[in-house]
């Protein structure tokens, strides 16, 4: 049994394809932790970039700063919520994605949704993410 079946049961209907790189729901038993949404700026408020999947790559960085704090790690997260401003740029670059989202979470697939929106708050902003994690309990 690996870590994730032991922290979480990924619920996954019988007869329904397998979801890629996601899951399409997750069990979890411990202590909840709720992260507001992050961006891709650095722990000063600076973007360093304007590129979309640079701001992917340090915004999921930041989600795994903040779960630290709290003794969590990227594989105790349970539900991800991105919202962009561009489904296109998002879209076209799903391989480049998936290569920021693996250097920083690994394999690690929780569920998922993405969401386009009109706007950020931070007009340089391209991403912003809610994590949700559970913090399994000692013992």
């Amino acid at each position: 049994m690996t870590t994730q079946q032991a922290l979480f049961k990924h619920l996954q209907p019988e007869g329904w394809k397998p979801a890629s790189g996601y899951a399409n729901g997750i069990m979890a038993e411990g202590t909840p932790i709720f992260l507001g949404g992050q961006i891709g700026w650095n722990a000063q408020q600076v973007f360093e970039s304007d590129d979309l999947v640079d701001q992917i790559k340090q915004t999921l960085e930041n989600i795994r700063e903040i779960l630290a704090v709290a003794g969590a790690k990227p594989e105790h997260v349970v539900r991800l919520t991105w919202y962009v401003v561009d489904k296109k740029d998002y879209t076209a670059r799903l391989r480049e994605v998936g290569e920021a989202y693996r250097s920083v979470f690994g394999r690690h697939f929780p569920s998922m949704t993405m969401i386009q929106v009109a706007d950020l708050v931070e007009d340089q902003a391209k991403v912003e993410i809610e994590a949700t994690a559970v913090l399994p309990k000692a013992g």
